[in-house]
């Protein structure tokens, strides 16, 4: 991977964070639950976080990633993606929003595969991380709503 398409991936990259700020931003809009409008604030909120970091990596002025590993508790697995709707339930627009972390998971695992560069290869798996770490976040919350009686 030459340094061009490096940088079109992280512009990519940076796509998807605004496109799931957005997201979040507007499912915190539509809900009414105190309790989901702040996760979606913080999602929304470490998104935006995520596109700033991106960014530096594309002027030069990112520092080094490190994100704690997160479990993969594979819960995305027994859910399907539901269509996004204005009267979306609660718990669907969780189980969107694991899809879609899911989906971010999986494009940088992919970016890392194709990295020949061991630095590009450590900064696409560290998003990667980054992105399983929010997957199980919102897979405890979904287990929570979804099963209130394992709690």
């Amino acid at each position: 991977m030459d340094t061009e398409e490096y940088k079109k991936i992280i512009a990519q990259a940076i796509d998807k964070e605004v496109e799931a700020y957005v997201f979040y931003q507007s499912v915190y809009e539509k809900v009414n639950d105190a309790n989901l409008k702040k996760i979606f604030s913080e999602l929304a909120e470490e998104e935006k976080g995520h596109r700033k970091l991106l960014e530096g990596y594309l002027s030069g002025g990112a520092k080094k990633l490190k994100f704690n590993e997160a479990r993969d508790y594979k819960v995305s697995a027994t859910i399907e993606r539901p269509n996004p709707t204005v009267d979306m339930k609660p718990v669907e627009g969780i189980e969107l929003a694991i899809k879609r972390e899911e989906d971010a998971m999986e494009m940088y695992e992919q970016f890392a595969d194709l990295s020949t560069d061991a630095e590009q290869k450590n900064v696409f798996l560290e998003l990667a991380k980054m992105e399983r770490g929010h997957k199980a976040r919102l897979e405890d919350i979904y287990t929570g709503m979804a099963f209130p009686e394992s709690w």
